[in-house]
Protein backbone atom coordinates (compact mmCIF):
# COMPACT_ATOMS: atom_id res chain seq x y z
CA UNK A 1 0.00 0.00 0.00
CA UNK A 2 2.66 2.38 0.85
CA UNK A 3 4.83 2.06 -2.25
CA UNK A 4 1.60 1.84 -4.41
CA UNK A 5 -0.33 4.54 -3.11
CA UNK A 6 0.92 6.59 -0.19
CA UNK A 7 4.70 7.21 -1.88
CA UNK A 8 3.67 9.24 -3.88
CA UNK A 9 1.00 11.25 -1.93
CA UNK A 10 3.90 11.72 0.18
CA UNK A 11 5.86 13.22 -2.41
CA UNK A 12 2.92 15.52 -3.51
CA UNK A 13 2.49 16.57 -0.11
CA UNK A 14 5.95 17.38 0.83
CA UNK A 15 7.32 18.47 -2.26
CA UNK A 16 4.33 20.69 -2.19
CA UNK A 17 4.95 22.33 1.10
CA UNK A 18 9.05 22.62 0.58
CA UNK A 19 8.07 24.64 -2.35
CA UNK A 20 6.00 27.00 -0.46
CA UNK A 21 7.97 27.29 3.19
CA UNK A 22 11.35 27.36 1.61
CA UNK A 23 9.65 30.31 -1.20
CA UNK A 24 12.18 32.67 1.06
CA UNK A 25 15.04 30.66 0.27
CA UNK A 26 14.65 30.27 -3.23
CA UNK A 27 14.44 34.00 -4.08
CA UNK A 28 17.68 34.31 -1.91
CA UNK A 29 19.59 31.51 -3.83
CA UNK A 30 18.22 33.36 -7.48
CA UNK A 31 19.25 36.81 -6.54
CA UNK A 32 22.71 35.53 -5.31
CA UNK A 33 23.12 33.63 -8.45
CA UNK A 34 22.17 36.19 -10.55
CA UNK A 35 24.43 39.07 -9.03
CA UNK A 36 27.43 36.83 -9.02
CA UNK A 37 27.38 35.33 -12.56
CA UNK A 38 25.80 35.73 -16.07
CA UNK A 39 23.45 33.29 -17.36
CA UNK A 40 20.39 31.35 -16.04
CA UNK A 41 19.54 30.78 -12.85
CA UNK A 42 18.20 27.26 -13.20
CA UNK A 43 20.30 24.20 -14.78
CA UNK A 44 18.59 21.53 -16.87
CA UNK A 45 19.88 18.51 -17.49
CA UNK A 46 18.59 14.86 -18.87
CA UNK A 47 18.28 12.13 -16.63
CA UNK A 48 17.34 8.48 -16.67
CA UNK A 49 13.95 8.37 -15.14
CA UNK A 50 11.63 5.36 -14.25
CA UNK A 51 11.59 2.44 -16.38
CA UNK A 52 14.68 4.31 -18.34
CA UNK A 53 12.92 6.96 -19.21
CA UNK A 54 14.70 10.55 -19.77
CA UNK A 55 13.37 13.42 -18.14
CA UNK A 56 14.94 17.10 -17.96
CA UNK A 57 16.28 17.88 -13.77
CA UNK A 58 16.16 20.92 -12.50
CA UNK A 59 19.44 22.42 -10.19
CA UNK A 60 20.55 26.04 -9.50
CA UNK A 61 23.19 26.69 -11.76
CA UNK A 62 26.49 26.56 -9.86
CA UNK A 63 29.07 26.98 -12.30
CA UNK A 64 30.07 29.37 -15.64
CA UNK A 65 28.49 29.19 -18.54
CA UNK A 66 31.24 28.82 -20.54
CA UNK A 67 31.73 25.47 -18.81
CA UNK A 68 32.85 23.08 -20.91
CA UNK A 69 29.99 20.21 -21.69
CA UNK A 70 31.10 16.84 -20.49
CA UNK A 71 30.45 15.49 -16.70
CA UNK A 72 32.20 17.59 -14.18
CA UNK A 73 34.54 14.77 -13.24
CA UNK A 74 35.98 14.90 -16.40
CA UNK A 75 37.01 17.93 -15.50
CA UNK A 76 40.63 18.28 -14.76
CA UNK A 77 40.17 21.62 -12.54
CA UNK A 78 36.56 21.82 -11.90
CA UNK A 79 37.16 24.69 -8.98
CA UNK A 80 37.87 27.15 -12.11
CA UNK A 81 34.52 26.85 -13.57
CA UNK A 82 32.65 27.04 -9.76
CA UNK A 83 30.93 29.94 -9.67
CA UNK A 84 31.37 31.63 -6.00
CA UNK A 85 28.34 31.09 -4.77
CA UNK A 86 28.07 27.44 -6.97
CA UNK A 87 30.89 26.28 -4.44
CA UNK A 88 28.53 26.97 -1.42
CA UNK A 89 25.57 25.74 -3.50
CA UNK A 90 27.47 22.11 -4.14
CA UNK A 91 28.75 22.15 -0.76
CA UNK A 92 25.72 22.16 0.96
CA UNK A 93 23.36 20.22 -1.69
CA UNK A 94 21.49 23.46 -1.87
CA UNK A 95 21.67 23.30 -5.80
CA UNK A 96 19.41 20.32 -5.41
CA UNK A 97 16.25 22.50 -4.41
CA UNK A 98 15.01 22.84 -7.43
CA UNK A 99 14.40 19.07 -7.51
CA UNK A 100 11.45 19.86 -5.52
CA UNK A 101 9.71 21.06 -8.58
CA UNK A 102 10.99 17.43 -10.36
CA UNK A 103 9.37 15.62 -7.50
CA UNK A 104 6.08 17.49 -7.46
CA UNK A 105 5.93 16.90 -11.36
CA UNK A 106 6.06 13.11 -10.96
CA UNK A 107 9.14 13.02 -12.40
CA UNK A 108 10.98 12.07 -8.96
CA UNK A 109 10.32 11.03 -5.56
CA UNK A 110 12.03 12.57 -2.38
CA UNK A 111 13.64 9.13 -1.69
CA UNK A 112 14.94 6.69 -4.59
CA UNK A 113 18.32 6.08 -6.55
CA UNK A 114 19.82 8.84 -7.96
CA UNK A 115 18.86 9.56 -11.46
CA UNK A 116 21.77 8.62 -13.47
CA UNK A 117 23.31 10.80 -16.50
CA UNK A 118 21.26 10.15 -19.70
CA UNK A 119 25.12 8.81 -20.99
CA UNK A 120 25.34 6.73 -17.83
CA UNK A 121 24.63 4.04 -19.68
CA UNK A 122 26.75 1.29 -17.55
CA UNK A 123 25.25 2.60 -14.34
CA UNK A 124 21.51 2.18 -15.39
CA UNK A 125 22.71 -1.23 -16.72
CA UNK A 126 23.84 -2.47 -13.70
CA UNK A 127 20.52 -0.82 -12.15
CA UNK A 128 18.78 -2.93 -14.44
CA UNK A 129 20.31 -6.32 -13.35
CA UNK A 130 19.18 -5.18 -9.55
CA UNK A 131 15.43 -3.73 -10.49
CA UNK A 132 16.68 -0.12 -9.59
CA UNK A 133 14.80 1.49 -12.56
CA UNK A 134 11.48 0.37 -12.17
CA UNK A 135 11.11 3.09 -9.60
CA UNK A 136 11.05 6.79 -9.46
CA UNK A 137 14.65 8.30 -8.82
CA UNK A 138 14.57 10.40 -6.09
CA UNK A 139 16.23 13.69 -4.51
CA UNK A 140 17.79 10.89 -2.13
CA UNK A 141 18.84 7.64 -1.11
CA UNK A 142 20.57 4.64 0.37
CA UNK A 143 23.55 5.05 -1.78
CA UNK A 144 23.59 9.10 -0.38
CA UNK A 145 23.74 8.02 2.50
CA UNK A 146 26.42 5.19 2.19
CA UNK A 147 29.06 7.21 0.31
CA UNK A 148 27.36 9.09 -2.27
CA UNK A 149 30.62 10.02 -4.69
CA UNK A 150 33.13 7.53 -3.50
CA UNK A 151 31.00 4.24 -4.32
CA UNK A 152 31.68 2.45 -7.44
CA UNK A 153 29.16 1.78 -10.20
CA UNK A 154 28.07 -1.83 -8.33
CA UNK A 155 28.24 -0.46 -5.54
CA UNK A 156 25.70 2.18 -5.77
CA UNK A 157 23.59 -0.36 -7.86
CA UNK A 158 23.72 -3.07 -5.26
CA UNK A 159 22.54 -0.54 -2.78
CA UNK A 160 19.74 0.94 -5.50
CA UNK A 161 18.54 -2.99 -5.25
CA UNK A 162 18.69 -3.52 -1.67
CA UNK A 163 16.42 -0.22 -1.65
CA UNK A 164 13.92 -1.26 -4.05
CA UNK A 165 13.25 -4.79 -2.21
CA UNK A 166 12.72 -2.91 1.28
CA UNK A 167 10.77 0.41 0.52
CA UNK A 168 8.17 0.87 3.68
CA UNK A 169 7.54 4.14 5.39
CA UNK A 170 10.08 3.66 8.14
CA UNK A 171 12.82 2.92 5.78
CA UNK A 172 12.04 6.43 3.98
CA UNK A 173 11.85 8.18 7.26
CA UNK A 174 15.67 7.03 8.04
CA UNK A 175 16.67 7.91 4.70
CA UNK A 176 15.47 11.49 4.95
CA UNK A 177 16.80 12.34 7.98
CA UNK A 178 19.78 10.62 7.31
CA UNK A 179 20.35 12.79 4.62
CA UNK A 180 20.68 15.47 6.60
CA UNK A 181 23.55 14.47 8.42
CA UNK A 182 25.17 13.35 5.16
CA UNK A 183 24.74 16.60 4.13
CA UNK A 184 26.10 18.25 6.88
CA UNK A 185 29.13 16.45 7.06
CA UNK A 186 30.11 16.51 3.08
CA UNK A 187 30.13 12.67 3.28
CA UNK A 188 31.49 11.01 -0.18
CA UNK A 189 31.31 14.27 -2.28
CA UNK A 190 33.90 14.16 -4.72
CA UNK A 191 34.71 17.24 -7.40
CA UNK A 192 36.90 16.35 -10.46
CA UNK A 193 38.48 13.89 -12.92
CA UNK A 194 40.40 11.97 -9.95
CA UNK A 195 37.11 11.39 -8.93
CA UNK A 196 35.88 9.02 -11.70
CA UNK A 197 32.69 7.88 -9.57
CA UNK A 198 31.14 11.39 -9.73
CA UNK A 199 28.07 11.36 -11.70
CA UNK A 200 27.00 15.26 -11.68
CA UNK A 201 27.66 18.19 -13.84
CA UNK A 202 26.99 22.08 -13.01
Amino acid sequence: MYRKYFKRLIDIILSGMGLIVLSWLFLILIIAIKVTSPGPILFKQKRIGKDRQNFQIYKFRSMRIDTPDVPTHLLENPDQWITSIGKILRKSSLDELPQLINIFKGDMSIIGPRPALWSQNNLADERDKYGANTILPGLTGLAQISGRDELSILTKSKLDGKYVENITFLGDFKLFFGTFVSVLSADGVAEGANKKNSNEKK
